[in-house]
C-alpha cells in the first residue's frame, strides 16, 4: 500500500524560470529597441530627442541664462574640432527652445544605445530583478525600479547639469534592484525543520546595515559594483556594451534609492 500523500501532478518545468514581470520588462525594452532598429534615422532621432533624458534641456528650461555655458561645455567635451562643432550645434538646438519634458525622468530607461547595451542590461535584470520580484511581487518590484530610474536621472542632473549628452538605458533601475537584492540574497536561510518534504523554508529577513557590514560576500559584491561604476565612469570608459562612457552618477542614484527604500517595501508584519 502506497502511503505517500496524494500531491497534484507537476506541470512541465519551464525553460526560463523568471517571474512574469521580469520577463515582461525585458520584452518591453527589447521590443522598443527592435522597433527603433527598423525606423528611419530621422524618426529614431525624434524618438531619442523626445524620450531621452538630457540634463542641459532641464537646466536651460529652469535657468535660460545658462544657455551660453551649456554650449561652451558641449564644445569642451570633445577633442576633435569637427565633433566639438557638432556637439555645440546640438546644444544650441536644445537651448533655443528649451522644454523640461518631465516624462523623460522615466522614459529614458526604455531606450538603449546598442544591442550589446540592451543584452548586458537584460542579463543583470534577469539575475537581480528575479529575486526581488519573487519576494515582493510585481507592484513593489516596479515601484522600486521606478524609484531607481527617477533617482538616477535626478542625481545625473545635479552632478552634470550642463551635459547635452542624452542619457538612455535601464541601468539606474537595475542598480536599484541589485542594491535591494544584496540586502537579502547573500545570507544563509534561517533554521528550518520541514514537517513534510514539500514544505519551503521561510524567507530570510532583510539584513540591517550593521549586519550587512559583517557579511563579507555582500560587502564584496557591493564594493565591486560601486567601485567598477566609479572607476569606469571617472575614466570615461565604456562599460557593458555602451557606445560611450557610463553615467556612473545615474547608477549611483539608482543604487542608493534601491538600498534605502527597500525596507519600506517589506510587508508591515516583517519590518
Amino acid at each position: 500500500m502506497d502511503a505517500s500523500p496524494d500531491l497534484p501532478r507537476q506541470g512541465r518545468v519551464p525553460v526560463f524560470n523568471l517571474p512574469g514581470i521580469v520577463t515582461a520588462s525585458i520584452a518591453v525594452i527589447a521590443g522598443i529597441h527592435v522597433v527603433r532598429s527598423v525606423l528611419p534615422d530621422s524618426f529614431d532621432l525624434s524618438v531619442l530627442l523626445d524620450l531621452a533624458f538630457i540634463p542641459a534641456r532641464w537646466t536651460a528650461s529652469l535657468d535660460p541664462s545658462r544657455a551660453a555655458d551649456i554650449v561652451r561645455a558641449a564644445g569642451e567635451a570633445a577633442g576633435d574640432p569637427a565633433i566639438s562643432a557638432a556637439r555645440q550645434e546640438f546644444a544650441r538646438y536644445l537651448v533655443s527652445d528649451p522644454s523640461a519634458m518631465p516624462w523623460t525622468f522615466v522614459s529614458y530607461a526604455l531606450l538603449h544605445g546598442s544591442w550589446m547595451h540592451l543584452i548586458f542590461n537584460s542579463v543583470w535584470l534577469a539575475a537581480f530583478g528575479a529575486p526581488v520580484a519573487r519576494r515582493y511581487g510585481a507592484l513593489r518590484y516596479g515601484l522600486l525600479a521606478l524609484a531607481g530610474i527617477v533617482a538616477g536621472a535626478g542625481l545625473h542632473l545635479v552632478l552634470d547639469p550642463e551635459s547635452a549628452m542624452p542619457l538612455v538605458g535601464a541601468s539606474a533601475g537595475i542598480s536599484a534592484l541589485m542594491a535591494a537584492a544584496a540586502r537579502f540574497v547573500f545570507q544563509p536561510p534561517p533554521p528550518f525543520a520541514a514537517a513534510a518534504p514539500w514544505h519551503l523554508p521561510p524567507r530570510p529577513p532583510l539584513q540591517t546595515i550593521p549586519e550587512l557590514l559583517q557579511n563579507r560576500t555582500a560587502m564584496l559584491f557591493l564594493g565591486v559594483l560601486l567601485g567598477t561604476n566609479l572607476l569606469f565612469g571617472l575614466l570615461a570608459l565604456p562599460l557593458g556594451g555602451s557606445e560611450g562612457p557610463i553615467a556612473w552618477d545615474a547608477h549611483l542614484g539608482g543604487f542608493v534609492a534601491g538600498f534605502f527604500l527597500l525596507p519600506l517595501m517589506e510587508p508591515r508584519g516583517r519590518r
